[in-house]
């Protein structure tokens, strides 16, 4: 129950910010390309710092780093919600993501160490469809709080739910049997993957601003590429005590999974930012109204996790894998026909086929990661992989808004950036089918 009820706050609190965005902008007098930044900004820091996270995790105890997290949830979740102006809010949910970046893996770590082994897959699909069904609730409870109370609210419901769940950790959850390790955290790795990936997403933004071959747009993207020659360097040097250990690099399985993840998870992104943009400006729905429309997307994703982690033993990572990837490809080409003509039918089969595609896809990944690990690694293997989702999503989006700001128009530029993710999804799925070997059916607890 602690757990689960962690798991609720995190997930609901990254997805009902979507259809509020709108409302969001209006009261702050903001355009798309800076509202983005409420969803990518959460995401990118919960990206970059869930790797440290997971370290940190293991080496000081996931009860207690679960502690600290949740304090810099809730502090963070009251600052946002009286922030005064845009920059305040953006500060707000930048510190939040950073307090659910030490949050996640302490609860997956809490989470698949407290069963058995032989249990994972059901493991992995129970945690699933507990993000699926605070993503369903997230956008309907986000766009009921915007439209009776205000936007400030979603914040504001943080509070007692991260007071509850601290509270039941504290209670039923037992204190961490530390393992001694001498390997510290890399602080130099972590602030240069910062320096890296904020670079790139600024450099994006800036080129949506101020053009492509802007001087303040060479320099951000020169200093990423600097930042991650330097961040690739110290990795190889610094071995076991690398931010991602050598023994986890070189495995090739945890690799591929790493890639398929990063190259498919922008769908998720994409989809809750840019669908409550078009049932908005289109169909002129309110907010409560455009999270009612996401539940095609998030209701088949929470049913078909739970019966994904039941199967997995049985039918093994690689099918559900690639099958989860091909529907995510047919559900995002599917809105990549977006138009102002289009109607809510024409676009609720894509986000169905987007549901069962994810709910698929994020259990057997995550289980198949937790997998073929050593015990000792299980937090920091699934931050690692999460961290690759959320990085992954918050870079994917800043691609989709670069293309959106170029775009004649949003809808035409929303129907543009869902036909370049159909593209990396189709790329993630050549990786999967050829990169994932057959010996891979045989998991944990066979």
């Amino acid at each position: 129950m602690a757990v689960n009820l962690a798991l609720f706050l995190i997930t609901i609190d990254f997805t009902a910010f979507s259809p509020a965005i709108p409302t969001v902008e209006r009261d702050l007098n903001i355009d798309i390309t800076t509202s983005q930044w409420i969803i990518n900004g959460y995401g990118l820091m919960f990206g970059v710092l869930i790797v440290a996270g997971g370290r940190m995790a293991d080496i000081y105890g996931r009860r207690r780093l679960f502690f600290i997290g949740s304090g810099v949830f809730l502090i963070f979740s009251l600052v946002g919600g009286l922030s005064i102006n845009t920059v305040m809010l953006l500060v707000s949910r930048v510190a939040i993501g950073a307090g659910a970046a030490l949050m996640w893996p302490s609860i997956l770590g809490m989470a698949y160490t407290l069963m058995p082994t032989d249990r994972a897959g059901q493991v992995g699909g129970l945690i699933m469809a507990v993000c699926g069904i605070a993503n369903a609730i997230g956008p309907i409870m986000g766009g009921a709080l915007s439209d009776t109370f205000g936007w400030r609210w979603i914040f504001f419901i943080n509070i007692p739910l991260s007071l509850l769940s601290v509270f039941l950790c504290w209670k039923f959850v037992p204190k961490d049997t530390l393992v001694k390790q001498d390997v510290g955290l890399d602080y130099p790795g972590l602030i240069i993957l910062m320096v890296s990936v904020f670079s790139l997403l600024f450099g994006m933004y800036v080129a949506a601003e101020l053009g492509l071959y802007h001087l303040l747009t060479l320099y951000f993207f020169i200093v990423f590429m600097l930042s991650t020659c330097i961040f690739l360097f110290l990795q190889v040097r610094k071995g076991e005590r690398a931010l991602i250990p050598s023994d986890i690099i070189v495995n090739k399985k945890f690799s591929t999974a790493g890639v398929i993840t990063l190259l498919t998870s922008v769908v998720f992104f994409a989809t809750i930012l840019y669908m409550p943009q078009f049932f908005s400006r289109v169909h002129g729905y309110s907010a409560i109204e455009s999270g009612l429309a996401l539940l095609p997307l998030m209701v088949p994703f929470g049913f078909i996790s739970i019966l994904t982690g039941k199967v997995y033993v049985k039918i093994g990572p690689k099918f559900l894998i690639c099958l989860g990837v091909l529907l995510m490809a047919v559900g995002m080409f599917s809105l990549s026909r977006l138009s102002v003509e289009s109607h809510y039918v024409d676009v609720a089969l894509g986000m169905v086929l987007l549901g069962f595609g994810m709910g698929m896809f994020n259990p057997a990944i995550t289980t198949f990661v937790v997998s073929i690990v050593d015990h000792e690694r299980v937090s920091l293997a699934s931050a690692i992989l999460f961290m690759f989702r959320v990085a992954g999503g918050a870079l994917g989006l800043g691609l989709n808004a670069a293309v959106v700001a170029f775009a004649p128009d949003i809808i035409t530029g929303i129907s543009w950036a869902y036909s370049l993710n159909t593209f990396l999804v189709l790329t993630g799925l050549f990786v999967a089918v050829f990169f994932i070997g057959r010996e891979s059916l045989c998991v944990q607890g066979e």
